[in-house]
């Protein structure tokens, strides 16, 4: 099995045997309609904000009741990926240029939004230098300037392990560091495009490390795209060698044609056997079922107050005269 092809119009073009695809979804997956009105007050808000949401970009199958409870998770950096994912439903195309007030924008959503926790996460921008970490830091920096209590989640991608670009994010101290793994390293060359399962566990280890411990690191894996048990709970182990400690589990569900195929949808009770696996291992939160997505009720985890305690120690001391001056030595630019 080798990588994927980028369309942009239909989604990345596999090499693996689209006829493996199991389309017969069980009745335990089910997608709730709108029907609450804070739903489309939310979704008009995103609107005349001139926003994106991961909710609908990525087709998720929570939006109706994560808007209707008037949370969003908001992908910033535009709607066009540099990747081509064979999961993933945002489409690959050239990006378009970083929008300057966006960040503000952003900060202005979750405020009239009055959330608690807000999850930020991007298309990954292998064209910009940084990767779009510094558009992460300005949006972070804009959010906590409009919201100080807010719980601030960033959803990031691997940067292609630049340290000092990473470090962009770090240093203006989100509450929770969230980087998929995606799926066990078997599948990794075939599920993600350009991204490297070991990689994206160094990314998380130095996230940790770069905090001094003082911010909670969290990944999820998709399942039922042909990984075998004894990998997942690999991975699981793998995850906790990298000092991560929130893990999500949920069902792979196709979004297009010509997108990878499900090969299995587990059952309710066996993500619940996992979840218990998981906890057992030594993870402090799992999130695990077959709706469940990165972003799926990520409110209901909060920091310890001990590493909120630090993060806010932390945020208290940030400098933003060196903060600056760091960035200036390190642009975004191309």
């Amino acid at each position: 099995m080798s990588g994927c092809s980028t369309n942009a119009n239909r989604g990345p073009r596999t090499r693996m045997d689209l006829s493996l695809h199991n389309d017969k979804r069980p009745d335990w997956i089910k997608v709730k309609l709108p029907s609450d009105p804070i739903y489309w007050s939310t979704k008009s808000l995103i609107t005349d904000l001139k926003l994106v949401t991961v909710c609908e970009e990525a087709q998720c199958p929570n939006r109706w009741e994560c808007w209707s409870q008037g949370t969003a998770t908001f992908m910033i950096a535009g709607e066009n990926c540099t990747r081509a994912c064979g999961f993933c439903a945002v489409k690959t195309a050239k990006p378009t240029a970083l929008e300057v007030d966006e960040p503000e924008r952003v900060a202005e959503a979750s405020k009239r939004m009055k959330l608690n926790h807000i999850v930020i996460t991007a298309v990954a921008r292998d064209d910009l230098k940084d990767g779009g970490a510094e558009h992460f830091q300005k949006t972070i920096l804009e959010v906590r300037k409009a919201s100080p209590e807010m719980i601030i989640e960033v959803l990031v991608p691997d940067f292609n392990d630049k340290d000092w670009a990473l470090q962009k994010v770090i240093d203006v101290r989100p509450h929770i560091f969230n980087h998929n793994l995606e799926t066990v390293e078997r599948l990794t060359p075939l599920v993600r495009s350009r991204a490297q399962y070991h990689r994206s566990l160094s990314v998380l280890k130095k996230a940790k490390a770069m905090a001094n411990g003082h911010i909670v690191t969290k990944s999820g894996i998709m399942l039922g795209l042909g990984e075998k048990e004894e990998e997942i709970l690999q991975s699981m182990d793998d995850l906790l060698a990298h000092d991560v400690t929130v893990l999500t589990l949920g069902q792979y569900l196709r979004p297009t044609p010509q997108h990878l195929p499900v090969i299995d949808y587990l059952k309710p009770e066996e993500f619940e056997r996992y979840k218990k696996i998981a906890l057992e291992k030594g993870f402090r939160h799992v999130a695990s079922g077959p709706l469940v997505r990165s972003s799926y009720h990520a409110a209901d985890f909060k920091p310890e107050l001990d590493i909120l305690d630090a993060i806010n120690t932390d945020i208290a001391a940030i400098n933003l005269k060196e903060l600056a001056d760091y960035n200036s030595a390190h642009p975004a630019n191309v």
